[in-house]
């Protein structure tokens, strides 16, 4: 499926994980182009970007505890149980011009325990790519959810990145978070940070909406608004890779655990029938 605006072009791949393959301006990758291998091989890890729902990131254990019944999740990456449901899920597609509709209805099971409704609707629209993102509770009884957008994009020699936190988590070994820190000067990017200067698979906190990545040696900049229900925004600079993650997302990674101990966990409780909608809003800029 593709979507095309302009010069602007976005394929979509609904049947692996609900994800984009490409998003392109001209012959310019603006995310990064899907790896070699991965749309034969169905890997939403491998494309350009994919969808998190019902929660991003990962969840300790494997297993989570919610209105005192103990849930175990299975192993997606890893050994961990990570980036929710909807990316091992077919998503159905509609298109209409330059816009599309992805959706996912989700019965309890071993990638979740409840329903949900999931949706994803992408809009190109000149010089941006607007993802408007909804979670419906479809089960019976109240159920914690959360949803993000985790989208990779190419690295440059002259790349940076510029956004404002107030904190960030900090991992132990698993990779689960162990201690909140204001951002220490090292990981302070709001004065803007040459890509690769620091590695980093981390979670900001007290993240202001707004990112940045700038291509001075591309001619163009890409940034990123996020609605204020994406109050996080997990951070993956991988050393020696030719991409990076900036990922907006509601709850903190591990946040299904830390619901009676931080307040910021960002992890919503619905009601059956009860809905969270939020935009991320891609645009390329001047440089």
């Amino acid at each position: 499926m593709i979507l095309t605006s302009g010069d602007m072009h976005l394929v979509l791949a609904p049947e692996i994980g609900g994800s984009i393959a490409a998003w392109t301006r001209g012959a310019e990758p603006l995310f990064r182009p899907s790896l070699p291998g991965a749309l034969d091989e169905a890997s939403p890890r491998g494309l350009a970007s994919y969808p998190l729902f019902p929660y991003s990131n990962r969840v300790a254990g494997r297993r989570f505890t919610f209105a005192g019944v103990t849930h175990d999740l299975p192993d997606l990456m890893n050994g961990f149980a990570i980036h929710g449901a909807g990316w091992q899920r077919p998503w159905t597609a509609a298109q209409d011009r330059n816009m599309a509709t992805l959706t996912l209805d989700h019965q309890p099971g071993p990638l979740w325990p409840f329903a949900f409704h999931a949706e994803q609707r992408f809009t190109l629209l000149g010089d941006a790519l607007v993802c408007d993102l909804r979670v419906e509770n479809r089960d019976t009884v109240p159920a914690p959810a959360g949803f993000g957008l985790h989208p990779y994009f190419p690295r440059s020699p002259r790349a940076s990145l510029q956004f404002t936190a107030t904190h960030v988590w900090h991992n132990g070994a698993d990779m689960i978070p162990t201690e909140l820190t204001p951002v220490p000067p090292a990981w302070d990017h709001r004065d803007g940070r040459p890509v690769g200067s620091v590695t980093l698979d981390n979670c900001f906190a007290g993240w202001s909406g707004h990112a940045r990545l700038l291509y001075p040696d591309r001619g163009f900049a890409l940034s990123i608004a996020a609605d204020p229900v994406f109050r996080h925004l997990v951070v993956y600079v991988p050393p020696g890779e030719s991409f990076l993650a900036v990922e907006p997302v509601s709850n903190m990674n591990d946040g299904l655990n830390r619901m009676d101990g931080v307040t910021d966990h960002g992890v919503f409780v619905l009601a059956p029938g009860e809905a969270r909608t939020g935009r991320i809003t891609f645009r390329v800029e001047p440089a």
